[in-house]
């Protein structure tokens, strides 16, 4: 392993969704640092107005362990290496290939070659904003792509979330030669979603060709869907209005939002909901003892039947929890 003091550093920069205006200013430094830029050429010529005077090197969608091998090269020669990602390296980006690499070559934190992770809003976070607010509740996100992840991974997963009532974003749900993945997908939602659920289809979020589709689940099909969009699928609550995409975070559940927000009866500010686990728990145990099966339990709260006997069989004492509770108030 070659140990030299010149040893460079390797920067794996989440550029965001495209726009120079919502790049990160530690983004910015890091290119300016840099005097080797290393990316998928669509993400070359997003940050052109940057790089003019250094040492480019252009690779193809496919070649992501090949921009990982040459940024090792670059920072074995002692050069600084703008590894470049859209969105956040860390999230379907260079940033898992590039340590696979590393790891593989025996690299570790302590070896000259420095690495730092710059984050930049992911693609979900600049497609959210631009359509409303949808994933200000629970959400998740699940790329299409079987290029390298077998479908029915890909499927098992889609259809755990689906009925988990997750807002989801899907990335990569289209390209020219996958188009059936995102119907399966489709499928897989509408075996647990209403076919009304909200759908918003972004297409270059904050890039020339922006374009932005209101749809629902049953009709998510129609609309235009490639390798540049996001899809954004909404919750049991999810709604659109007004040209926006809302989903609740649970507010109107504990207090009367027409009423300057009092609690609800039974609620108190600041507490767990009367439905939540404290709550739920001691439903659940007169549920049972008043003669409702486990198995019945278990259809009615979409829950596994092992989680609510082994629920029923720990030690469950009321009063002394609540007491809990209120100490840490």
């Amino acid at each position: 392993m070659n140990t030299e003091a010149s040893a460079g550093k390797i920067m794996l920069v989440g550029i965001g969704p495209g726009s120079v205006d919502h790049m990160t200013q530690r983004a910015r430094d890091a290119i300016a640092e840099a005097e080797v830029v290393i990316g998928y050429v669509t993400y070359i010529k997003l940050v052109a107005d940057l790089i003019e005077g250094k040492e480019i090197i252009r690779k193809s969608m496919t070649e992501e362990l090949d921009r990982a091998v040459s940024a090792l090269e670059a920072a074995r020669a002692g050069k600084k290496v703008a590894l470049i990602s859209s969105g956040d390296a860390g999230v379907y980006g260079m940033a898992g290939p590039t340590y696979e690499v590393l790891f593989q070559s025996g690299w570790t934190p302590d070896d000259p070659v420095q690495v730092e992770i710059i984050p930049g809003a992911s693609a979900l976070n600049s497609c959210a904003a631009l359509v409303g607010a949808p994933l200000t509740h629970d959400f998740c996100a699940i790329s299409l792509s079987d290029l390298l992840t077998p479908w029915p991974t890909i499927a098992r997963r889609l259809d755990a979330v689906a009925m988990a009532d997750f807002v989801v974003a899907l990335y990569n749900p289209k390209s020219g030669r996958r188009t059936r993945q995102i119907v399966e997908a489709q499928r897989l939602f509408l075996r647990h979603r209403r076919p009304d659920t909200p759908v918003a289809i972004v297409k270059s979020a904050y890039r020339r060709r922006e374009n932005i589709v209101f749809t629902t689940l049953d009709s998510m099909g129609d609309a235009d869907i490639g390798m540049l969009s996001t899809v954004l699928i909404g919750n049991s609550n999810t709604f659109v209005r007004d040209g926006l995409m809302v989903t609740p975070r649970g507010y109107a559940n504990k207090y009367d939002m027409q009423d300057g927000g009092a609690t609800r009866e039974g609620e108190r500010a600041g507490r767990s909901l009367s439905t939540g686990l404290l709550g739920w728990l001691d439903t659940l145990r007169a549920e049972h003892e008043g003669g409702t099966s486990i198995e019945a339990l278990a259809v009615q709260y979409r829950l596994p039947a092992d989680y609510i006997r082994s629920t029923l069989d720990e030690p469950w004492e009321a009063e002394a929890t609540n007491a809990a509770e209120e100490s840490e108030a």
